[in-house]
């Protein structure tokens, strides 16, 4: 998956062990698996070249990470400007979270 953190969000993540972002449009942090349980567990932490950018390599504990219910957040493939469904949902995401809670 893809997410923001700010300096808050990396110190949480760093002194957890467990995946921390700010979350810009709720103006707070996160941490990934609060409400599902489907924690990421920090295994390594890598930084680019501009020192701009992280690369977190997770054990991901539970059936998925993405709140649409598939192992990954990146389950549509790109062909012709067209997205197509190339994965198979892992779990069901209204179970988790609700059927309101992702609208």
């Amino acid at each position: 998956m893809l997410g923001f953190m700010n300096a808050e969000a990396y110190a949480a993540t760093e002194s957890s062990g467990e995946v921390t972002f700010f979350s810009r449009s709720r103006n707070k942090l996160w941490r990934k698996g609060e409400q599902s349980g489907h924690v990421l567990r920090v295994r390594e932490m890598r930084v680019d070249c501009d020192v701009d950018a992280l690369l977190i390599r997770v054990e991901a504990l539970g059936p998925g990470v993405c709140h649409e219910g598939y192992r990954s957040c990146f389950f549509r493939r790109l062909s012709g400007g067209a997205a197509e469904v190339v994965e198979k949902r892992a779990f069901d995401p209204d179970a988790v979270y609700g059927k309101d809670a992702r609208r």
